[in-house]
């Protein structure tokens, strides 16, 4: 895999995406959160992401990877006028997962028309209990309350947070993921339970392939507001494997974003519940962290 010259190449490649999937392209938007982070670029994991939660996408969310070496991200945001200062919990969340993890990079996300929402500690060399997790200094309560429902169905291990200082939510990343926690049945005792709409077969047969399952949770709610499978990322692109249809125009994003290497794309598929109902992401990689190419490489035992 070729290598990320510089802010240029990845702006330029955002836009090209944004354009392929219709939605409208802003610099002020984009440019600023390449700047702050340009120092890890060169080898820097981005991947754009859509959803189909709409008949057209209205946003083209990216993410750049960051790493530890350039600082807090937090503070960076924050210095550069990504994010406004607030005493909400929010504010101190990632300090509180730097003080009980050992975080081997991060990630931060933005959308080319929203612009700065969230940043993620990844933390797979050292994934944390969900019960060491819940006592986290500015970790949302609904975690402590949900704690033992995640516990019986088998999602124990955490590998990456992800802070969205917009919405004011956390996503958790459940990894190292057991048969008995992606099995048909414990998946739609888990809806139940959370209180969302029940995937039909098909989803289900989706959600089994999972090797990372991620809940949003708010500090304005005790229960779980999203539910997301995510199987692990893979070269080509297989429309007729997704549980929904996706429109040509989707497609043709995924298949022909620009990417720093040969040979067909490496696409992430999520399918997401939510009180409204399920959608998908896509995501084509345009380029991949080193950490990234290990992770994925070692779900499918062969090299990305």
């Amino acid at each position: 895999m070729s290598g990320v010259t510089g802010i240029d190449d990845v702006y330029a490649a955002i836009e090209e995406s944004a354009r392929l999937a219709g939605v409208p392209f802003s610099r002020e938007k984009v440019h600023p959160i390449l700047s702050a982070y340009a120092d890890g670029l060169a080898q820097a994991g981005v991947v754009y992401s859509v959803s189909t939660s709409e008949s057209s996408p209205a946003e083209l969310d990216f993410t750049v990877t960051v790493p530890t070496s350039s600082g807090d991200p937090y503070a960076t945001a924050v210095e550069r006028g990504l994010i406004a200062p607030t005493d909400h919990p929010v504010a101190g969340l990632l300090s509180g997962i730097q003080s009980r993890c050992t975080i081997s990079e991060y990630l931060v996300d933005g959308g080319v028309v929203g612009g700065f929402n969230k940043i993620y500690a990844h933390f797979p060399q050292d994934v944390q209990s969900v019960s060491k997790l819940a006592d986290t200094p500015g970790m949302p309560p609904a975690l402590a309350a949900t704690a033992d429902l995640f516990e019986r169905h088998g999602l124990t291990d955490v590998a990456m947070i992800g802070i969205d200082y917009g919405r004011r939510t956390v996503n958790l990343y459940f990894a190292q993921l057991s048969e008995q926690a992606r099995a048909p049945q414990n998946v739609l005792s888990l809806h139940r339970e959370i209180g969302l709409p029940e995937p039909d077969e098909q989803m289900l047969a989706f959600a089994r392939r999972s090797f990372r399952i991620y809940v949003t949770l708010g500090w304005d709610t005790d229960g779980v507001e999203r539910i997301c499978y995510a199987p692990p990322p893979d070269r080509g692109f297989d429309p007729a494997a997704l549980p929904v249809p996706i429109t040509p125009r989707v497609e043709e994003f995924v298949r022909s974003a620009p990417r720093a290497y040969q040979g067909e794309p490496i696409v992430i598929a999520a399918v997401k519940w939510a009180p409204e109902g399920e959608y998908l992401n896509l995501g084509p990689y345009y380029q991949l962290s080193p950490l990234m190419r290990k992770v994925i490489s070692a779900v499918h035992n062969k090299e990305i």
